[in-house]
């Protein structure tokens, strides 16, 4: 695999030497370098450069952490009911019913 990555890379400079050679007139050196530019920019993008520490966090806040996710664990028992009781209750609509005085077409 990185034989692969030697050989490509080795190509696409042999390439870009080439090209670069072979341009004798000046105005093809502008798109040229706006490429390679866009090009790095985008292979290696500006925030990328700078690398963050990572830094441990101490015992105390990780015992701190740790306290709060077993107090939310805590707070839902697989014993509480799921759904919340409300004191609202289902009116029966006429929707949907059959009434036998919708047989009886009211014009004739």
């Amino acid at each position: 695999m990185r034989t692969q990555i030697i050989i490509f890379w080795t190509f696409v400079a042999l390439a870009a030497l080439g090209i670069i050679l072979n341009l004798s007139d000046s105005r093809f050196y502008i798109p040229v370098i706006i490429v390679a530019v866009v090009f790095l920019l985008y292979k290696f993008p500006p925030g990328r450069l700078k690398l963050r520490r990572k830094i441990k966090p101490s015992k105390k806040t990780q015992a701190k952490w740790k306290s709060m996710q077993s107090s939310t664990r805590k707070s839902a028992s697989p014993n509480s009911p799921r759904k919340k009781q409300y004191p609202f209750q289902v009116i029966e609509g006429q929707k949907g019913k059959h009434d036998p005085s919708d047989d009886v077409p009211k014009y004739h």
